[in-house]
């Protein structure tokens, strides 16, 4: 694959849950030469809502020598709310492109991040009716207009993102979008494997050659339990927020071999299918610490191949209070031979 990535998460809000409350400039710089060195990525995926951080995580990565993607992630804008917001974007990243190589996404699964696409007041309501089966007469009536206002609205994001920006443009599609990739120059899509499609996956993702340009998975990945990696993109879904502190809905076995298994499995079938590029989802899940033991290891529903630790920080990574998952090691293999 030309393109080795990650995911790095600067953080958003949803609901009233940050996925990243801390954001110490020193660690992430340390973090964005990990990617680089360690895991042997060539890009990365930068995304969150504050702009802010995603600036200043972007100068680390390019100074790591990474590829960026720049992909703002924000939940419960209106369309017309977006618009001025992606226009910022598209200014933050072409200053960036003075400086090294870097990507825009002009959005990530828009029927469900933003307002209006699909019938849902918050961004978990909207992935619930994706999901759905068997789907609302709703949601079905929604699906079925989708389509036409969503490539209407992503023509004229895509028109607001070229008169500032003039680097390679894409969206990250989730596999319910019918998107009409003319106005990118990369096709796009969230991609997980899991047990409705891993029969079929192969043959979905090749369904994505068909407009003749690049492509690339933007994301994929698996959580840290047993059973997760039958779940794909549907794995995080294992916490229970009501409580305080926060802690598993049930309980669950911790697995880092299944995510390690799935990740070397992924990047061998990109592999073989030529796919451009991928980008594990993702470094680290911030806000769910691991707490060995416990329906409070929250980690289990992280997706990173780091585990975020609150007590003592290892001698491997001064510093940094975390410590390489399985995956970690899995990634590094696939993408330090990738291509060779």
């Amino acid at each position: 694959m030309r393109i080795r990535g990650i995911s790095y998460d600067t953080g958003f809000l949803n609901g009233e849950q940050s996925t990243r409350q801390s954001f110490e400039p020193a660690a992430v710089r340390r973090e964005m030469q990990v990617i680089a060195s360690d895991l042997h990525c060539n890009a990365v995926r930068v995304y969150g809502a504050d702009l802010d951080r995603m600036t200043t995580a972007s100068q680390y990565a390019i100074e790591a020598g990474l590829q960026v993607w720049f992909a703002p992630y924000t939940v419960n804008l209106t369309t017309a709310e977006y618009l001025p917001y992606l226009a910022d974007c598209a200014a933050r990243a072409e200053q960036l492109r003075d400086h090294g190589q870097v990507v825009l996404v002009a959005g990530c699964e828009l029927t469900t991040f933003l307002r209006g696409f699909l019938p849902g007041d918050d961004l978990d309501q909207r992935l619930a009716n994706v999901v759905a089966m068997p789907p609302s007469a709703e949601v079905m009536q929604a699906f079925a207009a989708v389509g036409p206002r969503l490539n209407a609205f992503l023509a004229e994001a895509a028109g607001t993102v070229r008169s500032r920006f003039r680097g390679q443009l894409t969206y990250s599609a989730g596999t319910w979008e019918n998107v009409d990739w003319r106005p990118f120059d990369i096709v796009s899509v969230d991609l997980y494997r899991d047990q409705t499609n891993a029969e079929s996956y192969r043959e979905q993702l090749r369904q994505y050659f068909g407009p003749g340009k690049p492509l690339v998975v933007t994301e994929f990945g698996c959580a840290t339990y047993q059973g997760a990696a039958d779940r794909g993109a549907l794995g995080f879904m294992i916490v229970d927020d009501t409580g305080k502190p926060r802690e598993l809905n049930a309980e669950y076995v911790r697995s880092e071999s299944e995510q390690a298994r799935y990740a070397t499995e992924l990047i061998t079938i990109f592999e073989q299918e030529d796919v451009d590029g991928a980008f594990w989802f993702s470094f680290a899940g911030y806000e769910l610490p691991h707490r060995p033991g416990s329906r409070q290891d929250l980690d289990m529903a992280s997706y990173g191949v780091i585990k975020v630790t609150e007590n003592g920080r290892p001698a491997q990574y001064p510093g940094l209070n975390w410590e390489p998952k399985e995956a970690f090691g899995s990634l590094a293999r696939a993408y330090g031979t990738s291509g060779s």
